[in-house]
């Protein structure tokens, strides 16, 4: 007989991420006993190396199937109302811009898309024609620099305080009293298995502790496929970001201004309470490939395996990076284009195949359920990811979820559904990062 909630023990690996936070967060509100949920984390949450542990990330209802709309507007709804979130969300709506024939072709499905979706997106996302169209909604763009660029306005969407939002997830956890193991404590080693040598009992950290559990969720994002063999379900990537920081005069300039993205060049989101900027590039990623033998397989493999800028902070990004962030500037930002830059950063994600993620128990191992496979997309879906993962712990997953992040070896996670394959950092020149023990991640 399977133990109640108020008795399952359970060990959430990555807890101080995305999908972990959330999924003990949805425990706890499920009804387990705190006390039997268990997270671990290299770092303290939020995890300093975990891709959600971030200055803001992008919200906006996106539509790559009916699973992505279902989980989008679930999360939109909590980031309005439930009280734990909804202070994360500024509300600034979302400028989906494109200036290349291609490109242009393509928003205009994507705008198709949002009106035949028959949720009333029509109400919240509006045509854009032509740059006084575009002006009106963020007028400090330059006229010159959007020339031809047609748009989607979405006021629905804008951006979420990333980390300060799983640092209250965290907050919350040791109030209502979650185990938490961080450090050698906290970093995975390898599951722990019963006689029949298939069945999960709990995990041994590399510090030798072990945490015995009725189940074990790893939800540890880029990380996932070094550490467990996922038979190349996963391909992590990582993305580059630089902030400037603002006078308190231009940050003003800035307050409610919209995420503004193009595909051709990247994205920016307006200043925080401190007056800084984050600017992204838009590319296929970068990826890090190396022999590595991750538990379960029978020995190395060529595998995408990141490098934690926790671990490695004078870790830099390619000269190339540099070159495309400048051009987003002085594409959005032209009035900034002698602005010096500071924390240049890569920051990993895991791809799938096809973007979707990978939620499910491990084939082979009873009781070993996997939560990753985040392809870049999973961050708005903190305040509800977890509530799905725990409906799988409990058998009860909507069927259609179940398909779409079921396993499936097979496809290519390296392209993904992005523009082309990620390049590999070891052919990158200009990324400056120490030489120190390869053994470290």
């Amino acid at each position: 007989m399977a133990p109640s909630r108020e008795n399952m023990k359970i060990v959430v690996v990555g807890g101080g991420g995305t999908m972990g936070s959330s999924t003990a967060l949805h425990l706890i509100r499920s009804g387990y006993t705190p006390s039997n949920v268990t997270v671990l984390d290299t770092y303290p949450i939020p995890s300093a190396q975990s891709a959600g542990n971030d200055l803001n990330k992008i919200m906006g209802i996106r539509l790559r199937n009916k699973v992505d709309l279902q989980l989008s507007l679930e999360a939109r709804d909590m980031w309005r109302n439930d009280e734990l979130f909804k202070p994360f969300f500024h509300n600034a709506g979302r400028l989906d811009c494109e200036g290349t024939e291609k490109g242009i072709v393509s928003l205009r499905r994507q705008y198709q898309d949002l009106l035949d979706a028959g949720v009333g997106l029509e109400e919240s996302n509006e045509w854009l024609d032509d740059e006084d169209a575009i002006l009106a909604k963020m007028p400090l763009l330059q006229r010159d620099q959007i020339k031809g660029w047609k748009a989607i306005f979405s006021k629905d969407g804008g951006w979420l305080a990333a980390g300060k939002a799983i640092n209250a997830i965290g907050e919350e956890l040791r109030k209502q009293g979650v185990k938490f193991g961080f450090g050698g404590a906290g970093s995975f080693k390898q599951p722990l298995f019963g006689d029949d040598g298939t069945t999960c009992i709990g995990v041994e950290t590399m510090d030798g502790t072990k945490y015995h559990a009725d189940k074990v969720v790893l939800a540890t994002g880029a990380w996932s496929p070094a550490l467990v063999d996922l038979e190349d379900q996963c391909c992590s990537k990582a993305w580059v970001y630089a902030m400037m920081q603002l006078t308190p005069e231009e940050a003003a300039d800035y307050k409610d201004s919209p995420v503004v993205y193009n595909s051709d060049y990247g994205f920016f989101f307006e200043p925080n309470e401190d007056g800084v900027i984050k600017v992204c590039d838009e590319f296929p990623g970068f990826t890090r490939f190396k022999q590595h033998r991750p538990y379960g397989a029978d020995k190395p493999k060529r595998i995408s395996v990141p490098r934690s800028h926790a671990k490695h902070p004078s870790d830099t990004y390619p000269d190339a990076s540099e070159k495309s962030i400048r051009r987003a500037i002085l594409t959005f930002l032209p009035r900034f284009q002698n602005k010096e830059l500071f924390n240049r950063a890569l920051c990993w994600c895991t791809d799938t195949a096809d973007a979707a993620l990978l939620v499910c128990e491990h084939p082979k191992w009873k009781n070993f359920i996997l939560a990753t496979g985040d392809s870049g997309h999973t961050f708005k879906l903190l305040p509800v990811i977890g509530k799905h993962v725990v409906e799988l712990l409990e058998g009860n997953l909507a069927d259609d979820l179940a398909h779409a992040w079921r396993w499936r070896s097979g496809g290519d996670a390296l392209k993904s559904r992005r523009s082309a394959p990620a390049k590999d950092l070891a052919d990158m020149p200009g990324w400056c990062h120490d030489e120190d023990s390869e053994a470290k991640l």
